[in-house]
Formats: structure tokens, C-alpha cells, sequence
């Protein structure tokens, strides 16, 4: 080397490429670490400087312990205050429901009706027996659902009467059903099951029409085309 020049620095040459790789990623590692630091150092310091803020929906800053509760103690519902179905406020009196028997002794007439109708295939058809079967469900239902003791016992005074017929009325045809024997007595229970339900259904309007009062019970007659004289 001429003298008067530096020594040149040494360098240091890695063994292998895998090694220079390795000491690239360690510093790059160390590096990304020190900069995480930093900027959580940064943002530590800028929360404890200044208040916790948010916007309000129309765009102006807020401070949080100034926003109005949306749902302040006075204006939450309570179970009280809630709406309740009508169903829930009315108490259950289980009265004895005289409108449905009649809805169920019409049934039993179409059914009737039917049955004979389909005379020609016989008593022994399936036609003629599903009818005969459907309108003693009908019977059934009326007398274990609509016409039980515990409701006739709560029923209004004038109602009672009707109901109580009604269920023996109902009683008498179910066990004639049940012991048919030709299409003729078809015919006759078909015919009277049919008179009966008539006269039920106008002795009940009519009951209830004197019941509600004069006023109503002709704006109810209008409706249904009842004669309540």
C-alpha cells in the first residue's frame, strides 16, 4: 500500500447468503418493533392530553359525558306500561258459547243434507258414513267444548235457557246417529236437525236483540236481516 493513504476498513465478508438474509430480517424485525413502540408512546401521550371526544349525528363534536342519555329512566317501558291484547286484559268466564252450537248444528245439517243426497250409493258407501261421522263430530265438539257444566253454570240468565236446550237437543240427535239404520231416518234426522237449528238461531238473535237494547238491537237487525218483533 503507498504510504500516506488510509488502511481501508475491513470488511466482513458472511460465510454464506442464508446468513445475510438472516441478518436483514433480524434488523428489519428489530426495526418494525422500535416503530410500534414509538407510536404507542405517541398515542398515550395524545389520549392523556386531551378530552375523549365524539361527533354527535349532526356532525358537532361532543364530549361524551355531555350526551343526552337516549333512553333516560322515565321513558323506559316497564311490564306495567306495555299494551296488552284484549284477549289478555278480559278475563276468561268461560261462559257457554251459544253461537257456536248453532255454527256446529249448521254443520251437522250440511252434513245431513249430504249424506242423503249421495242416498243412491247407499247407507253403506263411503260417502254416507264420512257424513254421518262428520256431523256427529260436529255434535261432539259442541257438547264437550261449548256446552260443558263449568260454562252453562256461568252463563247470563236468558242465555241459559237456549244453551241448556241446546245441549239436549244435541245430546238426543248424536245418539240417533249413531244407531242409523236406512237413508230414510237420514232423511228425517237431515229434516229436523235443520228445524231445530232455525228456531235456535232465532231464539238466541232474539234474546240477545232484547238484552243489548232497543237502539242497537235494530242496528244489528238491519244487519243480519232479522225480524226482532
Amino acid at each position: 500500500m503507498p504510504p500516506g493513504l488510509p488502511k481501508p476498513p475491513e470488511i466482513k465478508f458472511p460465510s454464506s447468503p442464508l446468513d445475510a438474509v438472516r441478518e436483514i430480517i433480524h434488523e428489519g424485525r428489530e426495526t418494525l418493533e422500535k416503530f410500534s413502540s414509538d407510536i404507542r408512546s405517541l398515542a398515550d401521550e395524545l389520549h392523556s392530553g386531551l378530552p375523549s371526544t365524539i361527533f354527535a349525528p349532526g356532525g358537532e363534536k361532543t364530549d361524551e359525558t355531555e350526551l343526552p342519555d337516549p333512553f333516560p329512566d322515565e321513558d323506559i317501558p316497564t311490564e306495567d306500561d306495555l299494551p296488552l291484547e284484549e284477549e289478555n286484559i278480559k278475563q276468561d268466564i268461560a261462559t257457554a258459547c251459544v253461537p257456536c252450537a248453532i255454527g256446529h248444528f249448521s254443520g251437522a245439517v250440511k252434513l245431513l243434507n249430504e249424506a242423503f243426497r249421495f242416498r243412491d250409493d247407499g247407507i253403506e258407501s263411503n260417502q254416507v258414513l264420512d257424513d254421518i261421522a262428520g256431523a256427529i263430530g260436529e255434535l261432539n265438539a259442541m257438547e264437550r267444548v261449548d256446552l260443558t257444566p263449568e260454562r252453562l253454570q256461568r252463563t247470563p240468565g236468558w242465555e241459559r235457557a237456549i244453551a241448556d236446550q241446546a245441549l239436549r237437543e244435541s245430546r238426543k240427535l248424536r245418539h240417533r246417529l249413531e244407531g242409523i239404520g236406512s237413508m230414510e231416518e237420514i232423511e228425517k234426522a237431515a229434516a229436523d236437525t235443520e228445524a231445530y237449528y232455525k228456531k235456535l238461531n232465532r231464539q238466541w238473535y232474539r234474546g240477545r236483540f232484547k238484552n243489548l237494547g232497543a237502539k242497537k238491537a235494530e242496528s244489528i237487525a238491519e244487519r243480519v236481516g232479522e225480524d226482532v218483533s
